[in-house]
């Protein structure tokens, strides 16, 4: 039975299915994987632990239905197509075949480095097929994987790998970006100075000099020479950790988002198969990094459970020039191209003469993720890029979520800008208001929940289960809170509004406030300081600092460049504030709370509503703050 929608009764039938017999219908998609055991039960669940299960007690592993389900059918198909950093360097195609030969080789390699069941591997890694071989051949020995964006600083690398305790460290020797080198390794020696692994696997990219530790660190094509390219994949309990993945938090210390095997893979293939219609010999263009949930989710997993053809992009957007991205659209006819808004919106600063020149007729669909894209980005990437007839699906969904919830279904879904529209079916959105009250009908505003599980969602932070079920299941009860703001218009479609906590989406990357402040106050002159989000026309949201601090021997310049290279230094370059204003206080209430919501207007430059600010300890900090900022 196919498990692709066609059309919009389709959808409107299968989601009442899937909302009125969840089991039932969960149950016949799954069917379509390889099992080497059926479940017992499709569902167990109870929000107030939490604890959800899916296919309970089913056995399998992940990579057999990437691979066995596929090898008789498509073992010559391409499955993933690399790009490189340089134009000028060539790609690679790997098939079906190739690919598993080479996961084979890896896992096999991972195994002799004593790497077993349940250990945890990080990957920090430049976006190279080698990075999701990496992740694949964890997921086969069933090693638990954890990528790190190789953006982030050593600190941050360091907090990672010992949170997890990982046994392995993957990585290179160095990283391509733009005309940029960046040496990754030695980013890895400096974060292991603070934690300890048994194993570090590296591999040659860029021929930079790095330090080898004997007995530690291992060549990639050292230790791959000689090994089979068979290999058994272990047998993993649906519920069995597949990889963690860690996101900031609203408190300082980044919590691991934990996911596991069956429920997953289910999820991501459906929805890939579904949101983007993908129709067998469709080449499709994710622009993310695997670092994150995207690349995870969109990249890897959901296209390759499903036979797709993957394409990796290891540059940026502007390199060498802001026609990079449609000339690789153009070179391997892309018919699916999945981006951020943030992309979007920096490709339209340099106006439409990069676009001309290339041929753009192969598209057939357009996505967007990491944050609600404006109105004027969705129109332009619709009549610039897709000529006026490609469908957009504006895609939400988040780390914890595993895989898309709410989006247009391509090409059958009316779409409306700047609007998510419909939840996926078995998806049961509500909004509530402040006070957990249930807002049904239309034309509502108030938070984003979800009332039944799916199953791709978080099981646990890794760790600290406690900490899962305050940040995700203790707002509101028997409900997942997302942490959203929603508004659902008069045709019950979705629009997603931003956070309501303390985390800031910079470029559809999740910042919370408290990790950034922890950075800004490690500076030694700073006292204290406070961030907000404010409207960034390129990345979304920009950083926004308020420091109160000690000028005595610097100048104002001098300390907020420093600041900002303590941050690039503790975080990595992507935390980096955009605005500091020093300021000579910060607005409290008497019991010392800050009152960000003054400090959010303030950044906004929204002067003229500063709402009550007479529970303020003392509210003359407010107009100094004011007539700083001007």
């Amino acid at each position: 039975m196919s498990d692709r929608i066609h059309t919009l009764s389709g959808y409107l039938y299968e989601y009442q299915k899937s909302v009125a017999q969840p089991e039932e219908f969960w149950a016949r998609i799954a069917d379509s994987f390889h099992w080497r055991k059926r479940w017992s039960q499709v569902l167990d669940w109870d929000f107030k632990k939490p604890d959800v299960k899916w296919f309970v007690d089913g056995k399998l592993n992940i990579t057999e239905n990437i691979f066995e389900r596929h090898l008789y059918t498509l073992a010559d198909k391409p499955a993933i197509i690399w790009e490189a950093n340089d134009p000028d360097e060539p790609g690679r195609t790997l098939t079906y075949r190739e690919l598993f030969r080479e996961v084979c080789r890896f896992a096999n390699a991972l195994m002799e480095k004593g790497i077993s069941k349940g250990d945890k591997v990080i990957i920090y890694m430049p976006m190279i097929p080698e990075a999701a071989i990496a992740m694949l051949a964890c997921a086969r020995i069933g090693a638990v994987h954890s990528v790190v964006f190789a953006g982030f600083s050593s600190n941050a690398l360091a907090d990672r790998i010992n949170d997890c305790d990982a046994k392995a460290v993957l990585t290179s020797d160095g990283n391509f970006r733009g005309k940029k080198q960046i040496p990754v390794k030695a980013v890895v020696d400096e974060a292991l100075q603070k934690s300890s692994v048994e194993t570090v696997i590296v591999y040659q990219r860029t021929k930079l000099e790095v330090q080898m530790t004997e007995g530690r660190d291992y060549w990639w094509h050292d230790i791959i020479e000689g090994e089979s390219t068979e290999n058994i994949a272990t047998e993993m309990d649906s519920e069995d950790m597949l990889f963690i993945l860690y996101t900031s938090g609203s408190t300082g210390k980044p919590k691991g988002v934990v996911h596991t095997t069956g429920g997953y893979m289910v999820y991501t293939s459906y929805s890939f198969k579904n949101v983007f219609q993908y129709t067998p010999g469709d080449v499709y263009w994710c622009t993310a990094d695997i670092g994150w949930i995207t690349g995870h989710s969109y990249i890897v997993y959901g296209p390759l459970l499903a036979g797709a053809t993957t394409l990796m992009f290891e540059g940026v957007p502007t390199y060498p020039d802001a026609g990079r991205f449609w000339a690789v659209c153009e070179k391997h006819k892309v018919n699916v191209f999945y981006t951020a808004p943030t992309a979007i919106r920096a490709l339209q600063a340099y106006g439409t003469e990069p676009i001309e020149g290339y041929d753009l007729s192969s598209l057939k669909v357009l996505g967007s993720v990491g944050e609600p894209i404006n109105e004027e980005a969705w129109h332009w990437y619709h009549t610039h890029i897709g000529k006026s007839n490609c469908p957009i699906v504006d895609t939400w969904w988040q780390t914890e979520t595993g895989g898309i919830l709410i989006s247009p279904i391509a090409g059958i879904t009316p779409t409306k800008p700047a609007y998510a529209t419909l939840p996926l079916p078995g998806i049961q959105l509500c909004i509530v208001d402040a006070d957990g009250k249930e807002l049904k009908g239309n034309s509502v505003e108030g938070n984003l929940c979800i009332k039944f599980p799916w199953p791709s969602m978080i099981r646990t932070t890794y760790g600290d289960h406690d900490r899962c079920k305050q940040t995700y299941f203790s707002t509101y009860e028997n409900m997942y809170f997302t942490g959203d703001g929603v508004k659902r218009d008069h045709d019950g479609y979705y629009r997603i509004l931003g956070r309501v906590d303390d985390v800031i989406n910079v470029s559809g990357h999740r910042m919370g406030t408290a990790e950034v402040e922890n950075a800004i106050n490690e500076h030694p002159l700073v006292i204290e300081s406070a961030v907000v989000g404010y409207p960034h026309e390129v990345k979304g949201q920009g950083i926004y600092a308020y420091v109160i601090c000690d000028l005595s021997n610097r100048t104002e310049d001098n300390l907020i460049n420093e600041i900002k290279t303590t941050v690039s230094k503790i975080i990595g370059p992507i935390a980096k504030p955009d605005k500091i204003q020093i300021v000579p206080g910060l607005p409290k209430t008497r019991s010392g709370k800050i009152m960000r919501r003054i400090l959010r207007k303030v950044a906004e430059n929204s002067l003229d509503n500063m709402g009550d600010t007479s529970t303020l300890l003392d509210p003359e900090v407010v107009n100094q703050i004011i007539e700083g900022r001007k």
